[in-house]
């Protein structure tokens, strides 16, 4: 099981419709936090879990997770630890809950959400972004792609650090509707380069060897309130997860061959 942290400060509310809190933790760490009661689904929970530490199997830079326990002390003496649903303000609910490290300390370094055409075509890992299509389609995140961005101070080139994978398995749904758009990001020139299979290694050899008892290890250490206690759907799961490493080839391919023309440069041979 994961081992658990706790929250001593609140930060601020973030952005994004699942309403995360920017928390500091008592490892001395800044994380963003995803609420049990957040509004999109418990298990994007989960979700978010198990499909960031497949991303880090596959070797794609994506933050360390961990589960860190919120206490009624803090969220009764915190305004801001709030949830908005339907014009109400609920409190958060007390436990363990998700939390993401957050990808810089925020004194020393800038971290966007959006890059404009010129500075993301220079990001330092844009190869990354072909590589986290192999995640994205394995596990048909029903999202776009999200991803951070940082660099120090006075750094020259930002890096990406891929983010939210709460979406993954479809949500709440824990579904596989597969479609070609689904799972990439926005702006076709971070896939300016891809020229063949090779640019989606080693996560898609990775992938595709991976055992099942690797992701069962995973799925040991989310919390079972995160899915509901739902053991059998947890396991259906992952058994599907390990017979979809047969299709990510055809998936990536659908999204290649797709209206949106995103890979121009790759030749087939």
């Amino acid at each position: 099981m994961s081992t658990c942290i706790s929250a001593v400060q609140h930060i601020r509310k973030l952005r994004g419709g699942s309403q995360s809190q920017l928390l500091r933790a008592s490892d001395g760490a800044y994380y963003v936090c995803k609420l049990l009661n957040n509004p999109q689904h418990i298990r994007v929970l989960a979700n978010e879990m198990l499909a960031t530490r497949l991303g880090h199997l596959l070797g794609l830079p994506m933050p360390h997770v961990q589960v860190i326990d919120v206490s009624a002390w803090l969220i009764e003496h915190t305004t801001a630890f709030r949830i908005e649903l339907g014009g109400s303000q609920i409190p958060c609910t007390p436990g363990r809950h998700f939390g993401s490290l957050y990808v810089e300390e925020p004194e020393s370094s800038l971290v966007m959400d959006y890059l404009p055409y010129e500075l993301l075509r220079n990001v330092s890992n844009i190869r990354d972004f072909a590589r986290v299509i192999v995640l994205d389609k394995w596990t048909c995140n029903a999202d776009g792609r999200q991803a951070v961005f940082a660099r120090q101070k006075h750094g020259r080139n930002f890096s990406a650090t891929f983010i939210d994978q709460g979406y993954c398995f479809n949500a709440g749904e824990w579904s596989f509707p597969d479609s070609p758009l689904r799972g990439v990001y926005a702006n076709n020139c971070v896939y300016e380069n891809v020229r063949g299979w090779d640019d989606f290694e080693p996560a898609l050899t990775r992938a595709e060897e991976i055992a099942i008892d690797k992701v069962w290890e995973i799925a040991d250490g989310i919390p079972p309130e995160w899915y509901e206690f739902d053991t059998g759907g947890l396991q259906r799961l992952i058994e599907a997860l390990h017979r979809r490493r047969s299709i990510i080839r055809d998936l990536i391919t659908q999204f290649r061959n797709s209206s949106r023309n995103p890979i121009p440069l790759w030749i087939s041979k």
